[in-house]
């Protein structure tokens, strides 16, 4: 009797061991072709070499090569976790050493608006009209100190957002909604003990309902703590944005059971010249009675662009190298699959694989790891040299988180993997080169291309509709649902979420790649 054995790819062999078969044998085709191997390390490089050009084609004389900026330029905080932030208000308080409560009562919130937008110098926009911003703020808020950037823990409330409990800048818990006014007064109270902070607020006086907790690591055993006011720039009448002043009424104002005492202080923070955020006024405060009049201008929130100008980021030198690295993997992408066609060897493959779609999946998986990695090491290196660049020629850098420069690396890999399988599938449908290729550039290149150097509304559709939605993943500037801001793409945000614009271009990798296979089943025979 004569015995077979059985191949490591026949029907008997587990499907995992055969496709683990299939991609080891892709992956030693691929770092085989000394062009394909090649090709991933002269994308990185030319991803990194045009950050560098673009980097130091940037010259500014606004801060010095140790990053130290000049008195003129705008200072903009950085938060506890190293996100830019807005840091400006009016408060009257005093030192607390260990636990304590503050309670006071907002009885009533106005506001006025500038007639003049942002872009005029605060000294000629002291004209004003009736009007109160949606986030002005007015309540209790204690932190370590008045530096600003530092942490915090505030309970307020608002102009057209109820109640709140906010901390950190990014951190917001809603809590009773609905306007402040003299027949409808707010009751406000924050507790400390330890390193937490408790809001609570209350329509009474006497029944408290918490609104939210924030544990502040590290809170030392005296802090700042004391009654705020703000206002941010409304952009209800221009694109440019208005100043704004807030005034609040504050009464029965207890702490740890004793009245305001006559000894807190008034300090505006952040209203100088040079501070990042807009303010129409520096604030201040008077006493009538037992009540607090307070009246701030600014805001405490996750900072945006705005009023900023000449600032970078920690992607500004990203995309266009990225974009030429892209043309790189796209045309290596191609190549990994054309090639067998041009020289009829994908019938040997087919023959020793039947399973077409196998093929095409393992043949996926190595071109996105590839894409990947090249991706990934260019971003890191791309993004550390150009913020040096940029540092030592004088620029600003708007300071971006941990958080957000791992999210930006870590997309730009994903955005590259997405691409080169797209492209592969785009090669597989075509089965020449040229054509593929020309089709991934102009399908997945050319509409980033076209939104760089545009504007209007037609851009924001190609970030939306179009693989360019995938560039999404480099916005490094924060979005905040506690800041009122035109988000547009003039204004350096892309219309569309990192990872939603990953998604469009996702779904237009997984139409290629759908064609792609049922056209391996019905056509390659």
């Amino acid at each position: 009797m004569t015995t077979t054995s059985a191949s490591p790819l026949s029907a008997g062999t587990p499907e995992r061991a055969r496709f683990t078969a299939v991609l080891r044998a892709e992956w030693t085709k691929f770092r085989t072709v000394r062009g394909w191997a090649i090709a991933p390390v002269i994308a990185a490089l030319l991803c990194i070499v045009f950050a560098f050009l673009v980097a130091n084609g940037t010259h500014t004389d606004f801060c010095t090569g140790a990053g130290n900026c000049k008195a003129g330029h705008p200072f903009v905080p950085t938060g506890p976790n190293g996100q830019a932030v807005a840091d400006s208000y009016y408060t009257v308080g005093r030192q607390l050493t260990g636990d304590g409560t503050i309670t006071t009562q907002v009885t009533s919130l106005t506001g006025v608006i500038s007639t003049a937008t942002t872009n005029v110098a605060p000294s000629q926009a002291q004209q004003t009209r009736p009007g109160l911003a949606a986030w002005a703020k007015a309540g209790i808020l204690a932190r370590p100190s008045t530096r600003q950037g530092s942490a915090y823990a505030a309970v307020m409330a608002t102009g057209g957002h109820g109640d709140r409990f906010q901390y950190n800048y990014s951190h917001d818990n809603p809590g009773r909604p609905g306007p402040v006014s003299t027949s409808s007064p707010r009751w406000l109270r924050l507790t400390r003990t330890g390193d937490t902070l408790t809001g609570y607020d209350s329509t009474n006086g006497t029944t408290w309902t918490r609104i939210g907790a924030a544990h502040l690591s590290g809170l030392p055993v005296t802090v700042h703590v004391g009654l705020f006011v703000t206002s941010p720039v409304s952009f209800q009448t221009s694109a440019s944005g208005s100043r704004t002043l807030a005034t609040a009424t504050f009464d029965h104002t207890i702490i740890d059971g004793h009245a305001t005492p006559s000894a807190w202080h008034g300090q505006s923070v952040g209203a100088r010249r040079q501070d990042f955020y807009p303010t129409l006024r520096a604030g201040s405060y008077q006493r009538a009675d037992s009540s607090l009049v307070i009246s701030g201008s600014g805001d405490i929130a996750p900072a945006v662009v705005q009023g900023l100008l000449g600032a970078d980021t920690a992607a500004s030198s990203l995309p266009f190298g990225l974009t030429v690295a892209l043309i790189v993997i796209i045309v290596v992408a191609t190549m990994f699959i054309t090639t067998e066609y041009r020289r009829g060897l994908i019938r040997i493959t087919f023959a020793a694989i039947p399973g077409r779609r196998r093929v095409l999946a393992a043949k996926a998986a190595v071109i996105g790891a590839v894409a990947f990695v090249t991706a990934a090491v260019a971003a890191t290196v791309a993004i550390s040299l150009g913020e040096r660049i940029l540092h030592a020629n004088g620029a600003y850098v708007f300071p971006a988180g941990a958080s957000t420069v791992v999210r930006i690396i870590a997309g730009s890999a994903a955005l590259a993997t997405v691409t080169a399988v797209a492209v592969l599938a785009v090669g597989t449908i075509t089965r020449k080169s040229a054509a593929a290729v020309a089709t991934g550039i102009v399908v997945f290149v050319l509409p980033s291309i076209i939104g760089s150097i545009s504007s209007g509304g037609a851009v924001q559709w190609l970030y939306r509709l179009t693989p360019a939605a995938g560039l999404s993943v480099l916005q490094a500037l924060p979005r905040s649902a506690q800041v009122d801001y035109p988000y547009t793409f003039a204004n350096g945000y892309y219309p569309l979420a990192p990872w939603a614009g990953l998604g469009v271009l996702t779904a237009w990798a997984a139409l290629a790649l759908g064609i792609a296979a049922v056209v391996l089943r019905r056509r390659d025979a």
